[in-house]
């Protein structure tokens, strides 16, 4: 790395740093605005409160990167070219690509870096803190109500189309991983019923499958649906039975609001042939995937318009990166949509839009060269 690579860096991240800061410090007291005082009326300590929001910061870092990225990458390099250091530099003999290597060395390390976030540092800390939340909410609660009153979720309703059985409670606690008023049915081959237990409470265990209390197994005749034999329990355990009651509850949740994680176990778990509802969530995990382009992207639509001519007024040249920024935005949208309504394969939703800006700004490099 020579001195210009050295001097173009080190302008740079320090821009970058600056803003990095200032926008997490933004995001870090908007969080606080939302949950600091709910925390704090379920009887949180000082040092929970301090931890919790320690957890959620790294979960803002995939979020303001790229944003962060475009301000730094603008003001850096349009704060040499009015300087004429970049004119300078290009009178040498120096090329627009030997002046800002070192920040494409720099982008490449980025995108390895959103790898890292949307892989395991964000999932952990967006699982953790909410983890977290619950928690101190569940404490709080145990003061005021029953155990089986806490954390209930009411109405989980799960088709496994794979293993042909359908699931439903009249409520789920979380708090005691039980669920209340269950009822499984397991379907044959043309998706009618041929058996069903009912109990009045059901917990799950991972080594030893569904245990069912008080309750009745009933045997049906597919063809006409009568009853063949009914038998009471007290209690039945179900070591086939091996449905996550997580994995059952996570579709009553919005994809942006699932961690990297939980996206994958669904992706891994079901198939779009399998349940159609997972369309959603396969566009959001290969998006998350399809973000580790996006330092690239970057500075595809920063370096170009941040280093215009100069006769031209500075301002035009971050106007034009800007605006490709929200057509990336727009596309990102538009290619979610379609994905999502199954126009296109989820893959191809995520990958189109980082394809065809990269495109964009490659085109606009070259030409500036």
């Amino acid at each position: 790395m020579n001195l210009i690579d050295r001097y173009v860096l080190r302008e740079w991240l320090k821009t970058l740093g600056l803003a990095l800061c200032a926008v997490l410090g933004l995001l870090v007291m908007q969080a606080m605005l939302e949950d600091f005082q709910e925390l704090r009326d379920a009887g949180s300590s000082a040092f929970e409160l301090i931890l919790y929001f320690a957890i959620k910061v790294p979960g803002y870092f995939a979020i303001v990167l790229p944003l962060v990225l475009l301000a730094s990458l603008l003001y850096a390099l349009g704060q040499l070219h009015r300087n004429n250091e970049t004119v300078a530099m290009r009178a040498a003999g120096v090329g627009i690509f030997r002046i800002t290597r070192s920040i494409w060395a720099a982008g490449v390390v980025m995108c390895g870096l959103v790898w890292a976030l949307n892989a395991s540092i964000v999932p952990w800390s967006v699982d953790k803190s909410r983890e977290m939340s619950e928690q101190i909410k569940f404490r709080h609660e145990t003061q005021t109500r029953t155990s089986d009153q806490i954390g209930l979720t009411g109405v989980v309703t799960f088709d496994n189309q794979r293993q042909r059985r359908m699931w439903f409670f009249n409520r789920y606690s979380k708090y005691l991983q039980r669920g209340y008023g269950a009822c499984v049915s397991e379907l044959d081959e043309k998706h009618r019923e041929k058996s069903r237990i009912r109990a009045r409470e059901a917990r799950y265990e991972d080594k030893r499958g569904w245990t069912f209390y008080d309750g009745r197994e009933t045997w049906l005749d597919p063809e006409t649906g009568e009853i063949m034999r009914t038998v009471a329990f007290g209690t039945k355990v179900m070591p086939h039975f091996a449905e996550d009651p997580e994995l059952m509850m996570v579709f009553d949740r919005r994809p942006n609001d699932l961690s990297f994680f939980q996206l994958k176990r669904i992706i891994e778990y079901f198939t779009i042939e399998d349940n159609p509802k997972v369309t959603v969530y396969a566009v959001r995990y290969f998006g998350l995937l399809a973000d580790t382009l996006s330092p690239l992207i970057v500075l595809a639509l920063a370096i170009p318009f941040a280093m215009t001519g100069v006769r031209v007024n500075p301002m035009v040249g971050v106007s034009k990166s800007i605006g490709l920024f929200a057509v990336y935005f727009i596309l990102l949208k538009l290619a979610d949509t379609l994905g999502t309504r199954g126009v296109v394969d989820p893959q191809t939703a995520a990958l189109l839009p980082s394809m065809v800006m990269l495109g964009v700004g490659g085109f606009f490099f070259v030409r500036m060269r």
